[in-house]
């Protein structure tokens, strides 16, 4: 805290004040500082806490404060440590001494409270916004692409056959995940904590339920102590923000994956891609490889703030400055990672023909041969050996499935008929008709029902 008139006789030395300032950040909180400072003095006035010709003095200096800072012509004073300080000190170079009225049943602890409250609720909407976006990129690129058939993979080996469809709008659900939990952040950050001044309250007759309508809360804070001291939002849009990178990371690997010439499933728009310095043939996926890497520095936010937090006593103590940088780079980073992301995926091309052929390796019906058997009465463990010798005896004479003659299917299993031939990539995509299966029909209503959600369908 800066050295107020009163208590202390000596100036604080010019390296404390560039250390312990947060101006340089948390300058972007003025909008948020601005509207919970006339909520407050319309409070006050309307409390009868200050006169009401000061209330619309106050109200029009701090909205002209506004104006300037949007125009940029404020000038932030270095001696000034933070944003609220910065506004305070400017509204009375306008209006004069009934500028100080304004931090009237205030502290600065409680205003910040308030004040990061406001900005995460932005926050919170604007990264709904932007995981919709990415999942409307993901089921416009699904329903374009419906009938493109890939192998799924588990340890990075092909599996079975899934449609592409099936595969992005896994990401899909992941993201609607995603927009639960910000959603439940949002909830519990819908608290107004001013009026909890310093730690114990204050003590005026506020009307804290005006303040909380007037700034669009649900709730006044419980309880001073906590009010002042509590950051648990902060961890909790972090910790999503973490879980939401993850999920953008997995997709990124994927893309690059895909586009590599070993897969070649993809092709990325020159738009969002790069070249090389020194050959001229690269292609590279750098924007997925960005928001694999910015996944990191999300977790490095999340980490730090947690260790921040871990033996604070109540009630406020400086180290909660350090809440705002990591909080404002993690949304700065979610938000631009989701926007690129979404602009990627929305101009990839599908080769499908090169996904088709990487169905012929890895025997990728071994399980629907499992499956025939246990129809025809075998019991499944036996009938997954039986089709594992099999696979071993093609591997070894070179042979596809397909390509073996029904007497060598016979030598492994009398349950053998000409029927065996009829398994296909379409017969083991049909066969997943189920809630959450990739059959053809499946797929279509998962489609539909993201495109309700998004308020696309009908």
């Amino acid at each position: 805290m800066s050295h107020i008139r009163g208590r202390f006789q000596k100036a604080m030395a010019e390296k404390v004040a560039r250390y312990t300032s947060s101006l340089p950040f948390d300058w972007r909180l003025y909008h948020h500082d601005i509207a919970g400072s006339i909520a407050h003095v319309r409070m006050l006035a309307r409390q009868g806490i200050i006169n009401q010709t000061d209330s619309v003095v106050i109200v029009q200096g701090l909205e002209a404060i506004e104006r300037e800072i949007a125009r940029g012509e404020f000038k932030f004073k270095a001696e000034l440590e933070d944003i609220h300080m910065a506004i305070e000190a400017r509204l009375m170079e306008k209006i004069g001494e009934v500028g100080g009225k304004l931090h009237t049943a205030r502290s600065r602890n409680d205003q910040i409270a308030l004040d990061l409250r406001l900005y995460i609720r932005e926050a919170i909407a604007q990264t709904i916004d932007g995981i919709r976006e990415l999942q409307r990129a993901l089921v416009g690129l699904a329903e374009a692409n419906m009938n493109v058939v890939m192998p799924g993979y588990t340890h990075l080996q092909p599996a079975q056959p899934v449609l592409l469809a099936h595969h992005l709008l896994a990401y899909f659900e992941m993201l609607q995940r995603d927009v639960d939990r910000f959603d439940g952040c949002r909830k519990r950050a819908d608290v107004m904590p001013l009026g909890s001044g310093a730690l114990a309250g204050v003590a005026y007759d506020v009307d804290r339920e005006f303040l909380a309508h007037e700034l669009g809360f649900s709730q006044v804070s419980q309880n001073s102590l906590d009010a002042v001291s509590d950051r648990d939002f902060i961890l909790e849009y972090e910790a999503a923000a973490s879980i939401g990178m993850m999920h953008l990371s997995r997709l990124a690997e994927e893309v690059i994956l895909w586009s590599s010439a070993e897969f070649d499933f993809i092709e990325l728009d020159d738009a969002y891609a790069t070249g090389s310095s020194i050959m001229p043939q690269k292609k590279n996926p750098d924007v997925a490889e960005l928001v694999r890497g910015k996944t990191g520095r999300v977790y490095g936010h999340l980490t730090a703030f947690l260790t921040t937090m871990k033996a604070l006593p109540l009630a406020y103590n400086r180290d909660l400055q350090e809440d705002k940088e990591g909080l404002f780079d993690t949304v700065d980073t979610l938000l631009a990672s989701l926007e690129v992301l979404a602009g990627l995926i929305s101009t990839l091309k599908i080769n499908a023909e090169r996904a088709a052929e990487a169905m012929g390796r890895g025997y990728i019906l071994a399980t629907d041969l499992a499956d025939y058997l246990v129809k025809k009465g075998e019991t499944f463990r036996s009938a997954h050996e039986i089709a594992g010798k099999l696979v071993s005896y093609a591997v070894k004479k070179g042979k596809a499935l397909a390509e073996l003659s029904f007497a060598e299917y016979s030598s492994f299993s009398p349950l053998f008929g000409q029927d065996v031939y009829s398994i296909t990539v379409e017969s083991s995509l049909a066969a997943r008709d189920i809630i959450g299966g990739t059959a053809p029909k499946r797929v279509a209503q998962a489609v539909a029902a993201a495109k309700k959600i998004l308020g696309q369908g009908n």
